[in-house]
């Protein structure tokens, strides 16, 4: 296999090349995938956010099916449904849109609760049952999900078992004024993702996972997890902290970040420059701090020093 670096920076150009001006959010994007979770988009309509989602499908090479998520969608639009063909005189399952290895979700809060829990066998357990029966995923799987604010008429907040799932969630937001500059006289970003090629396929996105994995964490990054973890919990924060489950994402994610910096070990820094991202949308703030959760946590962040 090719040095990581060498497949990774092209990937990172061509993404930028379509997000303009986003070159963070790229980054979390594709450390999230690289650490095999799941990725929820959140923002104002118009942004890019399915424009992202589109991009990082068609760069890692993989094959994906895009879901417009509706109040009337049913969980067996996604799932697939068993169809009774006469030439074979016996029902024949047809699977739905879920059985792809990346499924853009897109607006995914505008569903009902029931289409949404509907996820969350795959997303865990990379199956889902149908009619009495277990049928695993395509390999890898990936969900990636656009979400408008809740305070938009109908959306449907996720459950707190769902947000869980998702490694990241990340945040567009408004582009600079010269990025925008750029995209008001370019090229359509539509048009554009017409042309991207893919850049890797699920072998090599394989290969890069495996490296991922064995980055080295030191026991010193390991104490500084757990005291911010720990931090999370004493109830200053947060309503409820972090779970061990939170916890074994945070340090994939940094091992992630690790790996597209160039370094086969993983420093402080990726641990809090991955935290908000990976624990926000799992945390509730404690209501009498005045402030939102992105903030608790970095603040949490500064009163967790080094050891």
């Amino acid at each position: 296999m090719l040095e990581p670096q060498s497949l990774i920076a092209p990937l990172l150009r061509q993404l930028e090349a379509v997000i303009v001006g986003k070159s963070g959010v790229i980054r979390d994007a594709v450390t999230c995938l690289l650490a095999g979770g799941h990725l929820l988009i959140e923002d104002l309509p118009g942004v890019g956010k399915t424009t992202l989602a589109h991009a990082l499908a068609h760069s890692f090479g993989l094959q994906f099916s895009r879901v417009q998520f509706t109040s009337d969608l049913m969980p067996s639009d996604l799932m697939g449904v068993s169809v009774f063909e006469r030439e074979r005189t016996e029902f024949v399952f047809h699977p739905g849109p879920l059985f792809a290895q990346v499924l853009l979700a897109d607006e995914i809060n505008r569903a009902s609760p029931k289409t949404q829990s509907a996820l969350l066998e795959a997303m865990e357990e990379k199956q889902v049952s149908v009619e009495g029966a277990t049928r695993p995923l395509p390999q890898p799987f990936f969900v990636i999900a656009t979400q408008n604010p809740h305070d938009q008429l109908g959306t449907h907040a996720l459950p707190e078992s769902q947000l869980d799932r998702f490694l990241m969630r990340l945040h567009l937001g408004y582009p600079g004024r010269a990025a925008e500059r750029e995209l008001l006289r370019g090229r359509d970003r539509r048009a554009l993702l017409d042309t991207l090629p893919a850049l890797l396929d699920a072998a090599a996105l394989a290969g890069l996972q495996g490296a991922v994995q064995q980055v080295a964490v030191s026991d010193a990054v390991l104490d500084y997890l757990q005291d911010l973890l720990d931090a999370s919990r004493n109830g200053r924060w947060f309503v409820q902290g972090l779970s061990p489950r939170a916890g074994l994402a945070i340090l994939r994610a940094a091992q992630a970040r690790a790996l597209i910096e160039g370094r086969r070990y993983v420093a402080p820094d990726d641990l809090a420059a991955i935290l908000p991202q990976t624990a926000s949308h799992r945390l509730l703030a404690v209501g009498s701090a005045g402030r939102g959760v992105a903030e608790q946590v970095q603040a949490m962040l500064e009163a967790t020093a080094l050891r």
